[in-house]
């Protein structure tokens, strides 16, 4: 019974963190969370230097999927510090991809995208995994099962990206298509489920203008489709089912990016079926390939408990504070905004 009531109170915290999200996060208020003085001006005002909620909920994002991970590898019983030989390099190569990839694909300088990191971190995922088996698995004794621990990088990064949604919605990007240019049937499923952003400075009111209006509510779509993935994945894991673990965590996320594109309105290229959507269909037939490339039963019975023991290490937690730390500056600094400080005395309470 202990994987059930895990995954139940993992999934009744994440109901409750959306129930609220969804309601909030398109409010004003719920884009900037802090401003910091920078280069103080002549007249005496400062030029400021905007941190955002987006940077908030990547990096929670981030910890999360890293502990996920963390777990379900520490369920077979490979140790933490084996288990960052392979997921701190796809990590730092998408982390920056998201961003490069994102600049050549939308011509934007100041932008981000989850589908070139998840993308890449697919691609490579596999190659890592034979790289450090072959070097330091020999050298250190411990072995990385092609097909689990694929599995494992999946099931983590669902439940990064639909939790990683909610810095979209607090951004106001990633947004669907305004509901009046919808299809009949779309109008009609989302007449009282939509989302209605404010904010003059959240994207979708500067990129195309679309403050006020009712549009699809896409970011909550993706949350609730790769969490629930994620945790059905996640239980499919740890039953002994692995490949099926594997197999649907990746058909639902990556159709559902390739569907998702024609529900959004913001920039995503000049073609009709964006990069992005190529994307994702290549990743699953490069998982597919290797799926049948490395057929077998699961070989390890994971414990659950005994990736919680692992999992409560005292090097895991600081590298993921660090991580949390680095994730918010790296996509909390905001470069399409500014702000001027004046900061001042209160005479009546000197």
């Amino acid at each position: 019974m202990v994987d059930e009531i895990f995954l139940l109170t993992l999934s009744w915290g994440i109901l409750l963190l959306f129930v609220w999200a969804f309601r909030t996060l398109p409010a004003e208020g719920w884009q900037i969370l802090a401003c910091l003085p920078g280069r103080k001006r002549p007249d005496g005002t400062w030029n400021g230097i905007n941190l955002t909620y987006y940077g908030l909920f990547n990096a929670l994002a981030y910890v999360i999927a890293v502990a996920i991970f963390m777990l379900i590898i520490g369920s077979l019983g490979i140790a933490p510090s084996a288990a960052l030989t392979v997921i701190l390099p796809i990590l730092v190569i998408g982390m920056g991809a998201s961003r490069y990839i994102a600049r050549l694909v939308e011509k934007k300088p100041s932008t981000f995208s989850v589908g070139a990191a998840s993308f890449v971190g697919i691609v490579i995922a596999p190659w890592t995994i034979l790289l450090v088996n072959m070097t330091l698995g020999k050298w250190w004794l411990f072995h990385f099962p092609m097909l689990e621990t694929l599995a494992a990088m999946l099931i983590a990064y669902a439940f990064g990206e639909g939790i990683g949604r909610l810095a979209c919605i607090s951004f106001g990007c990633c947004y669907g298509k305004p509901l009046s240019e919808c299809h009949a049937l779309i109008q009609k499923i989302f007449r009282r489920r939509h989302f209605v952003f404010q904010g003059r400075i959240k994207k979708i009111h500067y990129a195309d203008r679309l403050e006020g209006r009712p549009v699809v509510p896409v970011q909550a779509l993706t949350a609730v489709l790769y969490t629930g993935a994620g945790i059905l994945s996640f239980y499919l894991f740890l039953k002994g089912f692995s490949s099926a673990a594997l197999l649907l965590v990746l058909l639902v996320t990556q159709s559902w990016r390739f569907v998702s594109e024609f529900l959004r309105a913001d920039y995503r290229g000049q073609s009709r079926v964006s990069a992005y959507q190529i994307m994702s269909l290549l990743a699953m037939g490069y998982i597919l390939i290797l799926m049948f490339a490395y057929a077998q039963p699961q070989r390890v019975a994971p414990a659950l408990m005994k990736g919680f023991q692992l999992l409560w290490d005292p090097g895991l937690i600081i590298f993921l504070l660090v991580l949390g730390i680095v994730s918010f500056v790296y996509a909390g600094k905001s470069e399409v905004t500014n702000c001027t400080i004046d900061i001042h005395v209160v005479e009546k309470k000197t």
